[in-house]
């Protein structure tokens, strides 16, 4: 019987090659997103991610949900092969660069656990799927969380046909890129 290769390497390795066109041919991508309307419950605690190289960034509209609000929260990596930690974060608070370079709370800072989280990937399908990094941590986190509601952050172009699924990989309920939401639950 052969054994099945994983096609995700190669995958992640051409969708990051794409990202970095789309970051670059939409520079006012945070802008865009800013003024998207998020089905975000009053009182909900928001996730987000401080963008990393040419990422889609979320930070015009996650300080648009603070306006609204909204608790921030930053993730932190508590150790390989676990779900993530919330950490609440304030417009000014000091950010701590972590060896994987995420910028992350300070250790001080109050451990929270989000109901929205908003997701950073290097693709999405039309079923929700995401292609992560590799590392597993938001498929945890995500697993580990009751009540949650997962939003990508994208840029449109970052859709894919179809990607592969595998059990433990879980769904986006949406994706905000700069044409808008789209929902997938």
């Amino acid at each position: 019987m052969r054994a099945q290769m994983n096609p995700k390497p190669s995958l992640r390795e051409a969708a990051r090659t794409r990202r970095a066109v789309l970051a670059r041919d939409c520079p006012d991508f945070a802008r865009r997103i800013a003024g998207v309307a998020l089905p975000v419950a009053e009182g909900a605690i928001v996730s987000f991610y401080w963008p990393m190289g040419d990422e889609a960034d979320p930070r015009a509209l996650v300080a648009a949900l603070a306006a609204r609000g909204h608790a921030l929260a930053l993730p932190v990596v508590a150790q390989k092969a676990s779900p993530l930690h919330f950490r609440l974060w304030r417009e000014g608070d000091p950010l701590i660069v972590h060896a994987f370079g995420m910028h992350e709370p300070a250790a001080d800072a109050p451990r929270v656990f989000p109901n929205v989280l908003l997701v950073p990937l290097l693709a999405f399908d039309a079923r929700g799927h995401r292609l992560g990094y590799g590392g597993g941590f938001y498929d945890r986190t995500l697993a580990s969380l009751d009540d949650k509601l997962a939003i990508g952050v994208a840029f449109a172009g970052q859709e894919a046909d179809a990607l592969p699924a595998h059990p433990h990989d879980h769904p986006l309920d949406m994706v905000v890129t700069e044409k808008g939401l789209r929902r997938f639950r």
